[in-house]
């Protein structure tokens, strides 16, 4: 009958898996982030969201939301709560903006 292996092993054996998943999805993230698709995307500062809210007379929650499991956002490193300013390349339109709130 063969041994249990020990609990030692084990941790180190369920650790390692846990760091190589975390490697893998940082570089699954990078290739994302570099593919000629991927809209260009960035968190907008405090001062930024102020002007934009001004602008479209709204409060910060009347915005579309994105949620913070989104790709986009663990691309740009958004947190729940932050705006994040989206820009689309469009055939006609040339350029789109988007603009989105964090959500857990």
């Amino acid at each position: 009958m063969p041994k249990k292996p020990k609990k030692s092993i084990l941790k180190k054996s369920s650790k390692k898996k846990k760091e190589n998943k975390e490697n893998k999805e940082k570089d699954f993230y990078e290739i994302i982030k570099n593919h000629e698709l991927m809209p260009e995307a960035k968190v907008l500062s405090e001062e930024e969201v102020e002007k934009l809210l001004n602008e479209l007379e709204i409060k910060k929650e009347n915005l579309p939301k994105i949620y913070s499991k989104d790709p986009l956002v663990k691309i740009v490193g958004a947190k729940v709560g932050d705006v994040i300013m989206i820009k689309r390349k469009s055939e006609i339109a040339g350029e789109n903006i988007y603009y989105r709130l964090v959500i857990e």
